[in-house]
């Protein structure tokens, strides 16, 4: 409950195998994968205005075919045959790499504060068997996907207000980033971003 009253506050004050690639890219590695699939990666994080640098550790990108893409705590596992899709495949391999956010920058506390405003059932797994869009953290790495990639292109983008990307509008999601783990704040001019719809409420 304490972070119920907590987050009110924070959100009205907001309103008032390769080398490690550089910096803003984030610091990782590829197991396998042909030169144009890791190609891909690279692509997807470069287009995203979020600082993956600020993942304190070199991640471990693992590409294969018909690989379930997921990621554990500093390793990331891609299928090969989705980023063969090219500009399609961006929005799933921020998706995983917002895991490592979550991973190493993120503490019990800050992790309480953003289930409170993304909502969810379970932050990560700690109960079985619920929906994907039912966990915070599957919330969080949709959204952090979609905000700081907010293009027509992007797999995350939602396309009703129950979609597990649209329960902070990208602004709002960006500012409260910015105070907790100092993310940027902004993303380029050239991409312009829109809330989903949503019908009024007197809950």
């Amino acid at each position: 409950m304490r972070h119920l009253r907590i987050l009110p506050v924070i959100l009205a004050g907001l309103l008032s195998t390769a080398a490690p690639a550089a910096a803003a890219g984030g610091h990782y590695a590829f197991a396998g994968g042909t030169p144009r699939q890791q190609a891909q990666v690279r692509l997807a994080l470069d287009a995203s205005a979020f600082d993956w640098s600020l993942v304190p550790t070199e991640i471990t990108i693992h590409i294969a075919p018909g690989r379930q893409s997921e990621a554990t705590a500093g390793t990331i596992w891609l299928d090969a045959n989705l980023l063969n899709a090219g500009r399609f495949s961006w929005g799933i391999v921020q998706h995983e790499y917002a895991h490592q956010v979550d991973f190493f920058l993120l503490d019990d506390a800050k992790r309480a504060l953003l289930e409170t405003a993304l909502g969810g059932a379970d932050w990560c797994y700690g109960v079985l068997g619920l929906a994907h869009a039912q966990y915070g953290c599957e919330r969080f790495a949709s959204t952090l996907a979609w905000a700081y990639w907010p293009s027509p292109d992007n797999a995350m983008k939602p396309v009703s207000a129950a979609d597990e990307s649209a329960a902070m509008v990208p602004t709002k999601f960006r500012a409260l980033l910015a105070v907790l783990i100092g993310a940027p704040n902004t993303v380029p001019s050239s991409v312009t971003a829109y809330a989903p719809k949503r019908a009024h409420s007197k809950r």
